[in-house]
């Protein structure tokens, strides 16, 4: 069994000077002329509110309600014959939208297209499951994780969560462990709500370690083996192993004594 070491002191030392780290946003440039991207502009003509190059790939803003037509000329006049990624950013706190975005590939020529809108909550965009079949299970997806209505889906039904699940999980609002309907689901589906009392709520909190459970090797204070009844008042002692490649036994060389 290896030697447990005590990282109380993992994060004493800051990482950053300042008390969030904020990341440098992505170098943009704008589209130069006679190139493939300027050629995707001219085939969009209107469509698009404005465009820039960022890591060598071109991201076009557009309104949500132009989503199919802009997809369909990068399909058949552009050559961005894949779907490889679809999905959405919640900004309902601070700005009452959706971000949406495309990721679109040109395979003969290596080329690729970021579609964005931004969407307002509430509103649906349409399918782009015509075009590629690829958009079918993450349109599916975005719907189950934001929310967000999809028209003209063939098929437009939670595709992670189950169908009775209250609640979007991806949602910043959404509570990491889950809300009160989480807590409670599998009792109510398995047993039913009349054993919540007997039962009790559902431990979402993978940190958490019982003192009295008997099926894990975790105990506070000491290690047990598999299986051992609980007993507070008996301490089980600890065996290291010793091996020709580490002996957890061995005290720390001196270049880490130097180091601390």
């Amino acid at each position: 069994m290896r030697k447990y070491v005590p990282k109380d002191n993992v994060q004493k030392k800051a990482y950053y000077t300042d008390r969030y780290h904020v990341v440098p946003k992505v170098p943009q440039s704008e589209v130069v002329e006679g190139t493939h991207f300027a050629k995707v502009l001219e085939a969009l003509e209107n469509l698009v509110l404005s465009s820039s190059v960022q890591l060598g790939q071109m991201v076009l803003h557009i309104n949500p309600k132009d989503n199919f037509e802009v997809i369909k000329i990068l399909k058949e006049q552009c050559g961005y014959t894949q779907c490889s990624e679809q999905s959405a950013v919640d900004y309902l706190a601070k700005e009452n939208e959706f971000e949406l975005f495309w990721q679109l590939l040109n395979i003969n020529e290596a080329k690729r297209v970021r579609v964005v809108c931004r969407l307002a909550k509430g509103e649906a965009i349409e399918s782009i499951v015509p075009l590629f079949n690829s958009a079918n299970f993450a349109e599916r997806e975005m719907f189950d994780m934001f929310g967000i209505k999809v028209n003209n889906h063939p098929f437009l039904k939670r595709i992670i969560m189950p169908d009775d699940w209250e609640g979007h999980p991806l949602l910043k609002t959404y509570p990491l462990f889950g809300d009160e309907a989480a807590s409670w689901y599998e009792v109510d589906k398995i047993f039913g709500k009349e054993y919540r009392d007997i039962i009790g709520p559902e431990n979402r909190d993978p940190a958490k370690i019982d003192m009295k459970d008997t099926k894990r090797f975790s105990r506070i204070g000491y290690e047990v083996p598999f299986g051992t009844e609980y007993n507070a008042d008996k301490e089980v002692p600890i065996e290291y192993s010793e091996t020709l490649l580490v002996n957890y036994n061995k005290k720390a060389s001196k270049q880490l004594d130097e180091r601390k």
